[in-house]
């Protein structure tokens, strides 16, 4: 059940502009930051903190909607590896950080998270180009 104080359960509504497919148990927005070009965000319709939260079957199905994003993902940017990040110390609502990463990046080969960077904002119209690439590729 959602949480109203809870910043992932409101996303999909906060983040509309970012939206890019609603899946059986997750929806997935493209994150504000392209410092990571195609840095995804995929989080759980229901509020849970936990994998063990879920039944062994929604979790499995969890599973290959995470794995079906990142295959869209990689097959999008050209990617030379996928990062995934369940981490939710910050935000205590199940959610992936699915980024897709390239040996020319600022931070190869280390986490996302190994120094600060500027973050990168697109345009409107860029977000929604890359939002519809992602789509077709899922699709």
């Amino acid at each position: 059940m959602p949480l109203p104080q809870c910043p992932m359960c409101s996303r999909w509504e906060d983040d509309s502009d970012l939206a890019i497919i609603e899946l059986r148990h997750s929806r997935v927005v493209l994150n504000r930051d392209q410092f990571f070009p195609g840095y995804c965000l995929l989080f759980t319709k229901e509020h849970v903190t936990e994998l063990f939260h879920l039944t062994s079957g929604v979790r499995g199905e969890l599973i290959e909607e995470v794995s079906r994003v990142a295959q869209a993902l990689s097959k999008v940017f050209k990617a030379d590896k996928i990062n995934y990040e369940l981490l939710g110390n910050m935000v205590p609502h199940m959610h992936w950080h699915i980024v897709p990463r390239f040996k020319g990046d600022p931070l190869w080969p280390r986490p996302i998270w190994a120094e600060s960077h500027d973050e990168v904002f697109l345009a409107p119209e860029e977000n929604s180009s890359c939002i519809d690439l992602i789509r077709k590729a899922l699709s």
